[in-house]
């Protein structure tokens, strides 16, 4: 089992940044893959970016690239999220996920989720 408990959501203004944080527990085979999904009222949720931790590749939605950052520190077994010049459309509930492997940005592949947390971003 994978328990995963994400923080660090809050409100900004247009152009500010956050860092969110995603705590792992459980069985550390079981999350080789983690990812960010975000989920807009009337939306879909979506894939933000993943990582694979074996060997620390990346992927990124093309609407974040090169904002966003995903990044985990083993040690802690924390994931996190640093997400830079924000914007009005960013805005949504984050949710952290992990899966054992075959790391994809398909929401549907994820086996493990958080319970999320809110970013709003301001004009």
């Amino acid at each position: 089992q994978v328990h995963l408990v994400e923080s660090g959501g809050g409100s900004v203004h247009h152009g500010g940044s956050l860092r969110l944080s995603c705590a792992a527990s459980g069985d550390r085979t079981s999350r080789n893959c983690m990812a960010w999904f975000r989920q807009a009222p009337g939306r879909q949720r979506e894939a933000v970016a993943r990582i694979y931790l074996p060997i620390l590749t990346t992927d990124y939605a093309d609407a974040v690239r090169g904002r966003f950052t995903i990044s985990q520190d083993s040690y802690t077994n924390t994931l996190y999220l640093q997400m830079n010049n924000l914007k009005p459309e960013d805005s949504a509930m984050y949710y952290c996920a992990a899966r054992q492997d075959l790391c994809t940005m398909v929401e549907a592949m994820y086996i493990y989720w958080g319970q999320g947390t809110q970013v709003t971003v301001s004009s």
